[in-house]
């Protein structure tokens, strides 16, 4: 850029002959005309038009991008400047270095702020940009801005002619010690990133645990998740465990709703019409049940001295659970009862084949 600028006003620099302070001076004031130029009028009328079209985030990165073409413009002209008074070579390259390091500055800090207000422009379109929500937003601000800032610190190492290999070793060697000492914590961390990305579960998802731990996703931290038992006792799982362990969902699917089994098993004799028709009236008559999906009876077996049935119903929310078994248990129970369905149990018969002489 610095080259073709220098082209662009070479024919207008040999109008002033070989002073050298005046061809300065002129350079100075053009890059100050055509820096005002893009911040005045080129970035002014691309807000203009951007703010015709859906993609109004862009405003925000067209207002951070005044401030670094305007000085980058300034520091082209200066550095020109600095190249028409032909001072000694070590000025130069401390005159030019300077020059380039407040450049590199100006874009450094506008990528910056520009890291953060896409990312929370990304935030806005959770349909589209999954992995980006409010809970990672921090980690995704703080990866790249530390990439931005490692970067801009070994282009300006470089701009002074620093060699930065002896640097770079000794940076890979404490990263290698620092990753097998934390190890465990940096399992954690990038655990903790895949499950906010993927999303198995969110707060207030009923879950069920390899350990068969059951109860309510309370918390979904980047090092941890926290879950509410039935108990009422919170249990904190490591990310690591979390992302290598079988998780049952209760509450994912295409809806919340959660099924039950309510299995019963009735005698032989049995009339296995009134056994469904009972079954279904209770499940009907009862209001915390769905109705959508209805319920269903199912018989499943024969088994040694019953016959298995079986009643689904669905409630909306897998934390009514137990409550509704219970209350479906106890209906059944009085039911059965008032139309004389037997309930099978287990029964032993002691047969004495002799008494023992009695002395």
């Amino acid at each position: 850029m610095l080259e073709q600028f220098q082209s662009f006003i070479a024919p207008i620099l040999e109008t002033f002959g070989d002073s050298h302070m005046m061809q300065a001076a002129m350079v100075i004031m053009i890059s100050f005309v055509i820096a005002s130029i893009f911040k005045y009028i080129v970035v002014a009328g691309l807000k203009r038009l951007m703010s015709r079209t859906p993609i109004n985030q862009l405003n925000g990165l067209l207002d951070l991008l005044h401030t670094p073409i305007y000085f980058t413009f300034l520091l082209i002209g200066l550095s020109s400047a600095l190249l028409i008074l032909d001072p000694e070579p070590l000025v130069l390259f401390i005159g030019t270095s300077i020059l380039i390091s407040i450049g590199m500055l100006f874009w450094t800090l506008f990528l910056l702020k520009g890291n953060r207000v896409l990312l929370n422009s990304l935030v806005l379109h959770p349909d589209r940009f999954k992995s980006i929500n409010h809970k990672t937003l921090p980690l995704f601000q703080n990866i790249i801005n530390i990439i931005i800032v490692v970067l801009a610190v070994y282009w300006i190492f470089s701009i002074w002619d620093v060699d930065m290999t002896a640097w770079l070793a000794s940076a890979g060697i404490v990263g290698i010690a620092v990753g097998f000492a934390a190890k465990d914590t940096l399992a954690n961390l990038f655990s903790g990133v895949f499950i906010m990305a993927d999303a198995p579960y969110k707060v207030g998802d009923y879950v069920v645990l390899d350990s068969t731990e059951r109860g309510e996703i309370t918390h979904i931290g980047i090092r941890s998740t926290r879950m509410l038992t039935r108990d009422d006792v919170e249990i904190t799982i490591p990310n690591s465990v979390m992302g290598n362990t079988k998780i049952i969902n209760e509450s994912g699917g295409p809806h919340e709703k959660s099924r039950c089994r309510i299995p019963v098993g009735v005698s032989y004799d049995s009339d296995i019409d009134l056994v469904r028709s009972v079954l279904m009236e209770i499940a009907q008559n009862e209001e915390s049940i769905c109705t959508d999906p209805e319920p269903r009876v199912r018989f499943r077996r024969f088994s040694g001295s019953a016959l298995d049935i079986e009643l689904l119903v669905w409630i909306d929310k897998p934390a009514l659970k137990g409550r509704i078994i219970d209350i479906l248990n106890c209906k059944i129970l009085k039911q059965f009862r008032a139309n004389q369905i037997e309930i099978p149990y287990s029964k032993h018969d002691l047969y004495i084949k002799e008494s023992p002489n009695q002395k």
